[in-house]
Order: structure tokens, then C-alpha cells, then sequence
């Protein structure tokens, strides 16, 4: 992702979404199985794995949900989450993009600062967010559901996003929306930091960011990935619970907002209650992260490879 002097043309924008779709696609069908766990454990704490120990848990949440689920079970959630990463990771990186060229000058030298980066990577995620809240909200239900007595699943993605608007509305399909907004924070530390490790990588390996090797680029992403899960990963705890807990009317109604969580949470289980399911997450993020930076940057020089932009040719 490196800054171009002038304005993304639109060769540009689609290049970004088509690698960005693409990556995103990659990382979530290898990742998937975690992410059942990580959400079933934000949401509905440890499970009872019969006396296996903490450190086995993963590995007995794995084997648990293929014995009773099979292996679909390790893939609820796949389709709405592929449907929301298509525009997800298509939409984030083009807007990434597009902001970080309005917020360049001819005098940063092709470099933003990381006040800059991180407004640019902000306003993307803010974006993104609004416009994939739903199928996030359907990939939660999916995940967890089977795990709360008298809910009628959800037979797809489609049905699942008709039924939440006709019982819950508008309300319904923006459940967790705060707290999802709040996790701007996570892209806001997670980029910055990235570009800032590719530039360092790239000075020491005295070439530029855009030829950085895969392996360099696997380096940057998933030491920028641990950071920013880290300390962000509270909110994904809250934006789970509420997500999950909807508001239709025939549902049990635990949390009474954004605060009421946080508070029942906390005095629950304290601050660990913020941490359910972090490892997991880590486990999950860290590799899901390289995949889909390494992918992105990898099939973005290839798209610009195979459609170089026009003002190339002009200076031949």
C-alpha cells in the first residue's frame, strides 16, 4: 500500500477492492473454525470440556463441535462472513486509500505522518463498519446458534438478514453497532503501526515498501495485528454479547446497552470477562491478519502488473 502521487484513478480503486476482496476471502475460509470458538467464548464463556485443562481448550472446542456439529459446525458463520468480507476488505482498503491520498501533500515525501495515517484509517473503518454491521450481526447468530433453547435457526444468510429486520427492524441488524464503532480504535493502532514497521523493513533492507518480500510483509502484519487486538480487544467482547442477544421481542434481553454490559460483565467476571476468548482470538487474528495483508499486497502488485496505469506508458 504505498502512496501515490496523484489521486487513485478508478484502475486503481478497482484494484484495491478486487485485492482486498480477495485476501479477505482467503483469510476467512482458513480461519473459520477459531472464529466459532472465539465467538461461542465471548459470548457464552468456557465451556465444559470434562475436566480438560485451560490449555487444551481450543483443541477440545474443536473436537466437541465436529462431534456434535460435524464439520459444518466449524464453519457456521462462513457465508455471511465471506459476504461481509467481500465488501469488508473491498471497501477498507479502497477508502484507506482514497483518504490517505487526500490527507498527502507534495511535501510529505510519499510518507504520512502517523496523525494522518491514523485519521485515514479511521474514517475507513468507520465506513466499512456502517456498511457491513448486518451480516456481521447474522454471522454472530449463526455461530452461536444452537446454544440458547427456543430460537428457530436461521436456514442462510438471506433468510437470516429478512427475519432479523422483520422481528427486530432497523435496530436489530445495527446490534453492536456502538462497540463495533469503538473497534475503529483497532485499525486506528493496527495500520499506522504496519506502515510504519514496512518503512523500517524496507530501510533496512534498502529497497522501497511496495517490493518488500512476503516474508517481510508477514513480519509487519502480524506484529501490528498482536498489538492492536491486544489492547482493543475488550469491545469485540461487548460487540459479541449485544450482537448476539438481538432485540426481538422474544428474546431474553441480558444487557440493556452499551454501559449495562460493561458493567455486568465486569462485575461477573472482572477484567478477565473482558479477555474471554482473547488466545483464541490471537490464534485466530495473527494468521488471518498475514494471510490477508501478504494476499492483498501480493495480488495488488500482480492486478498492477497485468493493468499498469496509463501515465506509464505515456512516459516511455
Amino acid at each position: 500500500m504505498v502512496l501515490d502521487s496523484q489521486r487513485p484513478s478508478t484502475r486503481g480503486i478497482l484494484c484495491n477492492a478486487g485485492a482486498g476482496a480477495a485476501a479477505g476471502v482467503i483469510a476467512a475460509t482458513f480461519v473459520c473454525p477459531l472464529d466459532v470458538i472465539k465467538t461461542r467464548f465471548q459470548v457464552h464463556g468456557l465451556p465444559e470440556l470434562n475436566g480438560r485443562r485451560k490449555g487444551s481448550l481450543i483443541l477440545g472446542s474443536l473436537e466437541q463441535i465436529a462431534r456434535k456439529e460435524g464439520v459444518r459446525g466449524m464453519y457456521r458463520g462462513l457465508a455471511p462472513t465471506v459476504l461481509a468480507l467481500l465488501p469488508n476488505w473491498a471497501v477498507y482498503f479502497t477508502m484507506y486509500e482514497q483518504f490517505k491520498s487526500l490527507l498527502h501533500s507534495p511535501d510529505d515525501n510519499n510518507q504520512l505522518s502517523i496523525g494522518a495515517n491514523m485519521i485515514a484509517a479511521s474514517a475507513a473503518g468507520a465506513a466499512t463498519t456502517i456498511v457491513t454491521n448486518p451480516l456481521w450481526v447474522v454471522k454472530t447468530r449463526f455461530q452461536t446458534q444452537g446454544m440458547r433453547a427456543g430460537v428457530m435457526p436461521y436456514r442462510s444468510t438471506l433468510s437470516a438478514l429478512r427475519r432479523i429486520a422483520h422481528e427486530e427492524g432497523i435496530r436489530g441488524l445495527y446490534s453492536g453497532l456502538l462497540p463495533a464503532l469503538a473497534g475503529i480504535s483497532h485499525v486506528a493502532i493496527q495500520f499506522p503501526t504496519y506502515e510504519k514497521i514496512k518503512d523500517y523493513l524496507a530501510r533496512e533492507g534498502n529497497t522501497t515498501p511496495d517490493a518488500l518480500s512476503a516474508a517481510d510483509v508477514a513480519l509487519a502484519s502480524s506484529v501490528s495485528k498482536i498489538a492492536a487486538s491486544t489492547l482493543t480487544y475488550p469491545h469485540e467482547v461487548v460487540r459479541s454479547r449485544l450482537q448476539e442477544q438481538g432485540h426481538a421481542c422474544n428474546s431474553e434481553k441480558r444487557y440493556n446497552g452499551v454501559v449495562d454490559c460493561v458493567r455486568k460483565v465486569f462485575m461477573k467476571d472482572g477484567i478477565s470477562g473482558f479477555y474471554r476468548g482473547c488466545a483464541t482470538n490471537l490464534l485466530r487474528t495473527t494468521p488471518a491478519a498475514v494471510i490477508t495483508f501478504t494476499s492483498f499486497e501480493m495480488i495488488h502488485r500482480f492486478l498492477n502488473d497485468l493493468f499498469p496505469p496509463k501515465r506509464r506508458h505515456q512516459t516511455l
